[in-house]
C-alpha cells in the first residue's frame, strides 16, 4: 500500500522535479517528525497532528542545541508536505497555518574582490597539463558564467556549442538555460578537451569535468578546489563555489549590468533572489556617490 510520504516523494520527484538531495532531505526531515510524534504522543501516522505537537518538536530540536536556520529548513519541509496533502485533499487544513518562522540572523555573503580574483587566475598562469588546465578553466567559468556548483558537475560535452560559444546548463527543477561563454573561456575549453583526450579509460565519457582517474567530479572536491586556490590570497571565512558565484553577480552589478540581465544568467525565478547579490553593488555605488557628489568635497 502507498502511504501519503510514498506519495509525496513521487509528487517531489515527478511534479515539482526536485534533485535527489532535496528530495532525501525533505523525506528525512518528516520521518524525524513522524519519529518525534509516535514516541511522544503514540501517534504514527503524521497526517491529522495539530500545531502543539509541532511546536513540541519546535522545542525539542531548540534544546538540542539546533540553530533557528536549521529549525526554520525542517518546518520548511513540513509545509510542503501538508500543502501536498491539501493539494491531494487528505486535509482540509494545514496545521502550520499560523506558524511563524523563528528569527534568524542575516548572514551576509561576502564576495571576492576583483584583486583577489586576479590574483588566483594570475597565480595559475598559463597551465600544463590535465590537472592544472582543469582547475583553472573549474574556476574561471565559476566566476565568468555564475553556475551553480550542482550545475557545472553535471555538464556534458555536448552542452558546449563553440560555434554559438554558449553553453547548455541544467538547473534547479531541471530547468535548462543557455549561458554566453567569453572566447578566453572557449580557448581554455579547447585546451581541457585536449588533454582530456589523453586520459585513459574514462568511465564517465559524457561528463565534461572528470578526476585524473577518469570519474566524474563530486561536491567535495570542487569545494576543496576553489578553497585551496582562494585561501593564499582571501581572508575572507568562506572560500567556495557558491561564494565565487556570488563574486560573478556582485561584480557584473558594480560594472552597470541590470538586475534583470543577472537574474536570467543566475537562473533565478524572481527577482527577489537575485536582490540578495545588491548589497555589494549598493556599497560600490555609496562608494562612487561620495567620491564624486560636490556637496561632499
Amino acid at each position: 500500500m502507498v502511504t501519503t510520504i510514498d506519495a509525496f516523494r513521487d509528487y517531489l520527484q515527478k511534479e515539482k522535479k526536485y534533485s535527489p538531495h532535496t528530495v532525501s532531505a525533505y523525506l528525512k526531515d518528516i520521518t524525524t517528525f513522524q519519529t518525534f510524534n509516535t514516541i511522544h504522543f503514540d501517534q504514527e501516522n503524521i497526517d491529522q497532528v495539530n500545531y502543539g505537537q509541532i511546536r513540541n518538536w519546535i522545542v525539542s530540536l531548540v534544546d538540542a542545541g539546533m540553530s533557528n536556520v536549521s529549525v526554520n529548513r525542517k518546518m520548511a519541509s513540513l509545509k510542503a508536505f501538508y500543502r501536498f496533502l491539501l493539494k491531494i485533499k487528505q486535509i482540509e487544513i494545514s496545521p502550520l497555518l499560523k506558524h511563524k518562522a523563528l528569527k534568524t540572523a542575516k548572514v551576509l555573503q561576502i564576495p571576492f574582490s576583483e584583486k583577489e580574483v586576479s590574483e588566483v587566475l594570475g597565480s595559475m598562469g598559463s597551465p600544463v597539463g590535465f590537472e592544472e588546465v582543469r582547475n583553472k578553466l573549474i574556476i574561471d567559468l565559476f566566476y565568468t558564467t555564475g553556475i551553480r556548483r550542482t550545475e557545472l558537475i553535471h555538464l556534458k560535452i555536448s552542452d558546449i556549442s563553440f560555434a554559438n560559444s554558449t553553453i547548455k546548463v541544467l538547473g534547479k527543477r531541471n530547468k535548462e538555460r543557455i549561458l554566453p561563454i567569453l572566447p578566453i573561456i572557449s580557448e581554455q575549453f579547447s585546451l581541457y578537451l585536449d588533454e582530456r583526450s589523453h586520459i585513459e579509460s574514462i568511465k564517465d565519457f559524457d561528463c565534461l569535468f572528470i578526476a585524473k582517474k577518469g570519474l566524474k567530479l563530486n561536491d567535495s572536491f570542487v569545494y576543496r578546489l576553489i578553497n585551496s586556490y582562494f585561501s593564499p590570497v582571501s581572508e575572507k571565512v568562506k572560500k567556495s563555489p557558491h561564494i565565487l558565484r556570488h563574486t560573478f553577480a556582485t561584480h557584473l552589478l558594480n560594472n552597470g549590468a541590470d538586475l534583470n540581465s543577472v537574474k536570467e544568467l543566475l537562473g533565478h525565478s524572481s527577482l527577489a533572489s537575485t536582490q540578495v547579490y545588491t548589497h555589494s553593488s549598493l556599497s560600490e555605488l555609496k562608494k562612487v556617490y561620495e567620491e564624486a557628489h560636490p556637496r561632499n568635497k
